[in-house]
């Protein structure tokens, strides 16, 4: 039975508005679920947010912002996120989200680029390490710490979040003002794998067309729960895990941590979550190490319950007619899957994969045993989803087809292009940038090479700028080979090189347990870094690298490998905030092992 409290984007106007819409519809609903270290698990109706955003916007009104100023939100997935988020909003402000895991001076650049008045954070600790920067005290006017405020003496550069909001106000007195549909509504700052990130402008109008064109592609109820754990600086979580539920009128609960994401699935008990692919590759990798370690009569009948699963998947789709291996289903089902999607929580309807490419055997090792996991695709700048698996003709290994409303086409070069009311304004305070990315017709380039197959399914088949060419001319799509080897247990980081070269090398961060397994293996002291350069254990690795790629052709095979154990991370300056891999960075940092991978040729 299909939702009918929908609410669309001609009824909400603008995002304030749609929660308004919502508070007259479903007042006493549960809209939010949050963990207090004191009480547990609590719950806000959506009567209690509308509530405290009248408050917030009084508190924000008390600043003197004019119409456009911008006010930046740095915290962990929670409800005041959220709130303060639609408030600032309310009151014609342009919100710019920050990851609270990003470093400073990148932090600092968005501050100053943007020019943003009032500051959102979590503690004192975030404040610390971003006021001895002279661009961002000279930017902002007012902080505002979410938790409660201990040292003295900074108080003078301070507020509390919850005495800087303490106000009589009531959802009654809360808000839109002249606000319309067409008004910029956020600034989201791309991730910058290459260079310094650039703000892409949203409007209230593409936030909510991309969210309620998402909608029409699923089934949602106010019975959902969705788990989110994403950052909400992420658009794909801000607009598929905050916006689209709200439109539902499902339940949201926030996560924790990704350190407590495990516990927190099992007392949530979602029945949605959007996620990056790394989350699934990694619960994928734990299973697998696990599997290793069993009885080989266990592993068999693990490797039964997914041959199977993924025959039953492929008849329920129709790929494939009725078998009677599929009697022995719901033995296997008692036997293996359940344990597995027990540890999703058990009644999980929606596993969203976005960001990037899943590996194809992650996605069929999920399916295979159950789980409902959909590829989507998007980029901020088409705020976000273009495309996603439906639930009615799922094909895991494409990213779906284009949400309703949205245009999408092929260029002759094989670029992936789109056009839709969800495309961005343009790039903030950089017009030749806008320029580079939406041409004249209306067309957002993605700089993604896809193909479109006679059903409307659409497959990414590799990056413009990444594509290696190698000297033989033969072009190899880097991600590609990338994930197919993070999908092992043993290699947590990887980075393929060979522009201009004969033959591919890969740069791999291994996995610390694994290696310690390997290197015992192999009579070397894991603990020495002599170790990760012994001619005996590249060898073995490169043999083993050669069984992960067997899928791929003879020229795009890993000749030579250099090895790490430190991880690629945010704070070394090789990751961005979404946790993609700086490639440049990285061929800068690691520019003398890359080249010793060549010197024989020179």
């Amino acid at each position: 039975m299909a939702n009918t409290d929908y609410i669309s984007p001609e009824v909400a106007n603008t995002l304030p508005g749609l929660l308004q819409q919502r508070v007259q519809r479903s007042a006493n609903a549960i809209a939010y679920g949050y963990h207090n270290d004191e009480h547990g698990w609590c719950n806000l109706s959506w009567q209690n947010v509308a509530d405290q955003v009248a408050k917030i916007q009084h508190a924000i009104r008390q600043e003197q912002l004019k119409k456009g100023d911008r006010v930046a939100i740095m915290l962990r997935n929670c409800p005041e996120w959220v709130m303060f988020d639609i408030a600032a909003m309310a009151c014609g402000l342009v919100t710019v989200p920050l990851y609270t895991n990003d470093r400073p001076d990148n932090v600092a650049y968005v501050i100053k680029d943007a020019g943003v008045k009032i500051l959102l954070i979590q503690n004192q600790r975030q404040w610390r390490e971003l006021s001895n920067i002279s661009s961002v005290t000279e930017t902002l006017k007012r902080v505002i710490s979410v938790d409660a405020l201990t040292d003295e003496n900074e108080r003078s550069q301070l507020v509390n979040f919850t005495h800087w909001s303490s106000t009589d106000k009531t959802a009654s007195e809360f808000n839109t003002g002249d606000l319309t549909s067409e008004d910029l509504a956020t600034i989201v700052y791309t991730s910058g794998t290459t260079g310094k990130p650039k703000g892409v402008m949203l409007s209230h109008k593409n936030i909510l067309a991309n969210a309620y064109a998402a909608l029409q592609c699923g089934e949602f109820y106010p019975e959902d729960v969705f788990l989110s754990f994403l950052p909400l600086s992420h658009t794909l979580e801000r607009t598929g895990g905050c916006y689209l539920p709200m439109m539902a009128s499902s339940k949201v609960c926030f996560a924790r941590s990704v350190q407590q994401l495990a516990e927190d699935i099992q007392a949530v008990r979602p029945t949605a979550f959007i996620s990056v692919p790394r989350i699934y590759e990694m619960i994928y990798a734990r299973v697998q190490s696990s599997l290793q370690k069993e009885s080989k009569f266990k592993q068999i009948i693990f490797a039964l319950a997914q041959k199977i699963g993924w025959r039953r998947f492929q008849y329920q789709t129709k790929m494939r007619g009725w078998h009677w291996s599929l009697l022995f289903w719901p033995l296997l089902d008692n036997l293996v899957a359940k344990k597995i999607k027990q540890r999703l929580g058990g009644r999980l309807r929606y596993a969203i994969a976005g960001g990037a490419a899943l590996n194809k055997s992650i996605a069929q090792f999920f399916i295979s045993l159950g789980i409902p996991v959909y590829q989507g695709y998007g980029m901020t700048e088409s705020s976000p989803t273009i495309s996603v698996g439906r639930q009615q003709d799922n094909d895991p290994f494409s990213i779906g087809k284009p949400l309703p409303g949205i245009e999408v086409k092929i260029t002759e070069q094989g670029e992936l292009c789109t056009k839709s009311d969800c495309v961005m304004l343009g790039y903030f305070n950089n017009p030749q940038a806008t320029q580079e990315v939406i041409d004249d017709e209306g067309w957002l380039h993605t700089g993604d090479l896809a193909s479109i197959n006679d059903d409307g399914y659409l497959y990414i088949t590799g990056r413009i700028k990444d594509i290696i060419v190698l000297t033989s001319a033969e072009k190899v799509p880097p991600q590609d080979m990338e994930t197919t080897i993070c999908a092992d247990p043993l290699f947590d980081q990887a980075m393929i090189i060979g522009e201009g070269k004969p033959f591919l090398s890969a740069l791999l961060v291994l996995n610390e347990v694994e290696w310690r397994d390997l290197a015992n293996t192999l009579g070397l002291d894991r603990k020495k870094s002599e170790s990760l350069h012994d001619s005996g254990a590249h060898k073995h690795i490169i043999k083993h690298l050669s069984k992960c790629l067997r899928e791929f052709p003879g020229y795009a095979q890993v000749r030579r490998v250099s090895l790490y154990l430190e991880p690629w991370s945010i704070g070394n300056g090789l990751l961005t905030p979404t946790l993609k891999t700086k490639r440049p960075q990285l061929l800068k940092t690691f520019a003398e092992d890359i080249e010793s991978m060549y010197e024989s040729l020179a």
